[in-house]
């Protein structure tokens, strides 16, 4: 699927943590972005890769969020 050079490797690789595939359809309105790896990022930093795994949410306990004065 990736037709940008180098290629990415395969999503979920090993290589694959320390390459950032390229944004090939962006829907910033519904929270989503596919890259050329087939792997969909979510703006909630979850993830589905293209053979059907799922990669959850990134999330900071609510103690480390900042409060309004």
């Amino acid at each position: 699927m990736c037709t940008h050079r180098p290629s990415c490797p395969a999503a979920g690789s090993p290589a694959a943590r320390s390459v950032t595939a390229h944004v090939v359809a962006a829907h910033p309105e519904q929270g989503w972005n596919l890259l050329c790896d087939g792997t969909i990022v979510f703006d909630d930093t979850g993830e589905l890769r293209p053979d059907g795994r799922v990669v959850a949410p990134r999330r900071v306990p609510a103690g480390r969020l900042a409060m309004a004065a």
